[in-house]
């Protein structure tokens, strides 16, 4: 019973030191939201060859 005891008491010594020299992993708080970046809209670029959009039909009367 004594070295069931003794091997108890040595785990709990070096768990003890464990937590000691390593420590518990403190819970990381949230880094403060970052403002989205917003890019200017991108127009596209007039085509040298572009053929006009042709007219709306007239309704048929």
């Amino acid at each position: 019973m004594k070295k069931i005891f003794a091997i108890f008491v040595a785990m709990l010594f070096v768990a003890s030191l464990t937590f000691a020299v390593v420590g518990c992993k403190k819970a990381e708080e949230p880094a403060p939201a970052e403002a989205p970046k917003v890019e200017a809209p991108v127009a596209p670029a007039p085509a040298d060859n572009a053929v006009p959009a042709p007219a709306p039909a007239a309704p048929a009367k």
